[in-house]
């Protein structure tokens, strides 16, 4: 009898719990089942978050002061400081290597072998090394390809060139994503314009090899994955140059200073204090924090007793993280970042109070080339879905932007400088920023607001570059409904103090 009646009480509880999930799978605003085929089959997934793409690391956004916290020694007044707020991304946790880079050129020559240029047109400048009075020929054989310098970060590329290695990063990042949930067998031999990039995959452009699709609500069939599904990450992309100083400082780490949103003290650098030597009583005291010139002809130390140890750029998991984790977002190579450079930087006195959230110059908005019928035409040779830039007459009636190139925005109006490329400028719209200092710099151009530029199709031995990836959804981590995270920022060991 008692075993009986636990049986009813358990058939109780199951057709409860039924009912439950039932409830739970009803449209909050109009009562209709979902992820129920009899209803329509309208899917609401149950997201648990952004991926973690390899190598990135969380940067949870905030507010801070943007621009120099170091004497402006140069007289230069380009990046006067100014409170901005950052929303929260991914930054990879070290330069782009040689290895990865070459990982890059490996496939590029392997896919493309219609259009060998692209292979060509990827590599970076080696001769880059080259100095009128110095020996630096065998970095010009060695540096990128010898495997002695496999983790040292690669240089030689130009803006351009590291804008489409992040691209093409992404692409791999989420066609992995789809190998590893059984969609996609794995297809290296893909070749020239059928090749797996994220929005020909989205849009029906590219089936590849399939494994399993998804089961389709409403026909009963299969579909491929889409952007709804949650699973295929944002692109990969060079960071602002506002995500990059806000990284490199890393104040997160001067969050013990003051809980109540007061952070007491500015850094000159992305560590504690005004030099380059490790501050904390214990076994790194006295060691120098990151890999810069340190006067005129001392680029390491003397023999014996090294104090950077490179006369050259390091591997780039060397030295001390900052707070975030962060490898080298002082020293070693100077790094590009995505913004057009202008002499008083992404946001001008006047117009501050418009440009404090995520500021940003080097907008020049586009839109996919789509049929009559609103779906985007036969992707190009290189399997890549067609764009154009967007024109103005399209933005007619438009009131938040209205013209579709905006790098020159207020440039030459009223008060505001024009720039006279050639004659009394070397700043045109081809100028990229580059921050942080490198190897060959001095300790003033290691301060995360100093900021130099470079026209985009040039490189240089002393510039490399890393990635970075929106942040979508809640600003700390993953959040349930309920706005509760259940995954945390990753927790790194604070070093530099």
């Amino acid at each position: 009898m008692n075993l009986m009646r636990y049986l009813v009480l358990l058939l109780v509880f199951v057709f409860a719990m039924a009912s439950c999930k039932k409830q739970a799978e009803r449209a909050d605003a109009t009562g209709w089942h979902l992820n129920d085929p009899q209803w329509g089959g309208y899917e609401k997934i149950n997201y648990e978050g952004q991926t973690e793409g390899p190598n990135l690391v969380l940067i949870e956004g905030g507010t801070f002061t943007m621009g120099l916290t170091e004497q402006d020694v140069v007289y230069e007044w380009n990046n006067i400081p100014r409170r901005v707020t950052v929303s929260s991304f991914y930054m990879d946790e070290t330069e782009v290597s040689n290895h990865s880079y070459r990982h890059y050129l490996h496939w590029l020559k392997n896919a493309y072998v219609s259009y060998p240029e692209v292979y060509k047109n990827a590599l970076p400048d080696t001769l880059v090394w080259r100095e009128e009075l110095a020996y630096n020929e065998p970095y010009v054989e060695t540096y990128l390809r010898h495997p002695s310098y496999d983790e040292y970060p690669v240089v030689g590329v130009s803006w351009k060139q590291a804008s489409d290695y992040a691209a093409w990063r992404g692409d791999r990042v989420n066609e992995m994503l789809l190998i590893e949930k059984g969609i996609l067998n794995p297809n290296p031999d893909q070749k020239d314009s059928d090749v797996f990039t994220s929005k020909t995959y989205l849009a029906g452009q590219y089936t590849g090899n399939v494994r399993k699709n998804y089961p389709d609500l409403v026909t009963g069939g299969e579909r491929p994955i889409r952007f709804e599904d949650g699973i295929l990450l944002p692109e990969y992309r060079l960071p602002t140059e506002a995500e990059w100083e806000y990284a490199a400082l890393g104040l997160i780490g001067k969050q013990a200073v003051s809980k109540d949103e007061l952070i007491t003290d500015r850094r000159i650098y992305p560590w504690d204090g005004s030099t380059a030597r490790y501050k904390r009583r214990d076994q790194h005291q006295g060691k120098i924090m990151a890999n810069f010139k340190k006067s005129g002809g001392d680029y390491m130390g003397m023999a014996g007793r090294l104090n950077d140890a490179a006369a050259i750029p390091a591997p780039v998991r060397s030295y001390l993280p900052n707070d975030y984790g962060l490898y080298h977002m002082a020293g070693n190579v100077s790094e590009w970042v995505q913004d057009v450079y202008r002499d008083l930087s992404s946001t001008t006195l006047r117009d501050a109070e418009n440009h404090d959230l995520n500021p940003f110059r080097g907008n020049k908005y586009r839109e996919l080339i789509q049929d009559e019928n609103g779906n985007p035409i036969e992707k190009d040779s290189l399997g890549r879905l067609q764009y154009k830039f967007v024109e103005d007459t399209t933005l007619i009636g438009r009131e938040n932007y209205r013209k579709g190139d905006v790098i020159n925005y207020k440039d030459g109006d009223d008060e505001f400088v024009i720039y006279g490329y050639g004659k009394s400028s070397l700043v045109n719209n081809n100028s990229r920023v580059i921050k942080g200092g490198s190897w060959a710099d001095r300790l003033y151009w290691l301060s995360p607001g100093s900021r130099r530029f470079k026209d985009e199709a040039k490189a240089s031995r002393t510039i490399g570059f890393r990635c970075a990836m929106v942040r979508v959804g809640g600003p700390t981590g993953n959040e349930d409904a309920q706005g509760q995270n259940f995954g945390k920022i990753k927790k790194t060991e604070r070093r530099y103090k």
